[in-house]
């Protein structure tokens, strides 16, 4: 086992919100991975919201296995990737107000579809009924988006165009959360959407499609939408 870092080795600089909050989606996963139980989870989880330096922050998540391809706390930014093909139009989709923030479907249903910023933090509910969010034209508010969904008895689906770093955690009760269609490499400057919330006798549908009408990756002719 490789030696734990000495506090003298992380800065006693002060910590962002984005890196309180990068440590506490490190303590969620390590509850959902059964390596922290819930006192332990709260414990930390208030240690980490009243940390204000990194020297405070790091000892939270030091017996915990570092995410492939995450940063320690303080360490610079890796230098920025040349764009890919298709990415240039990235940061010009980034930024903005959300257009809303909440979509409820209850015997019935809801869409959100075509132009709109999808918030940071954006919650679809649907009880015996039926909801759609498209973001494929969408622009989005943050570099990272939160979808949390709750389906009991009914179902919502989920579009995100190709390029789009897709994490899904929701959880399943005699129902399902999926990800499906053809999955690319997350492009430079794409958003990630994180995927979370509860499925009771109902199911959270995300797939990976392209936008009608546009060039595949192979440079073929645009394949026919279904």
């Amino acid at each position: 086992m490789a030696p734990a870092r000495s506090e003298a080795a992380v800065p006693a600089m002060r910590a962002s919100d984005a890196d309180r909050e990068r440590v506490v989606e490190r303590l969620r996963d390590a509850v959902a991975e059964g390596r922290l139980d819930m006192e332990e989870f709260g414990e930390r989880l208030e240690a980490a919201y009243k940390s204000r330096t990194y020297v405070e922050l790091e000892p939270l998540t030091r017996d915990l296995p570092p995410v492939p391809g995450s940063a320690p706390l303080g360490a610079a930014p890796a230098p920025a990737a040349a764009p890919a093909p298709g990415a240039a139009a990235w940061p010009g989709r980034i930024g903005g107000s959300g257009t809303s923030s909440t979509a409820v479907a209850v015997m019935s249903g809801f869409q959100r579809k075509g132009r709109w910023v999808v918030p940071a933090r954006f919650n679809a509910v649907a009880v015996w009924g039926g909801g759609e969010l498209d973001l494929r034209e969408a622009d989005f508010a943050e570099p990272e988006v939160v979808i949390t969904c709750v389906a009991i008895m009914g179902g919502i689906q989920i579009t995100v165009p190709p390029g789009v770093q897709v994490d899904v955690r929701g959880i399943g009760v005699m129902g399902a959360f999926d990800h499906s269609g053809a999955q690319t490499v997350p492009q430079p400057g794409a958003p990630r959407v994180i995927v979370n919330g509860l499925a009771f006798w109902g199911g959270v549908e995300v797939r990976t499609k392209a936008p009608k009408g546009s060039k595949p990756l192979d440079g073929g002719k645009p394949r026919k939408e279904l």
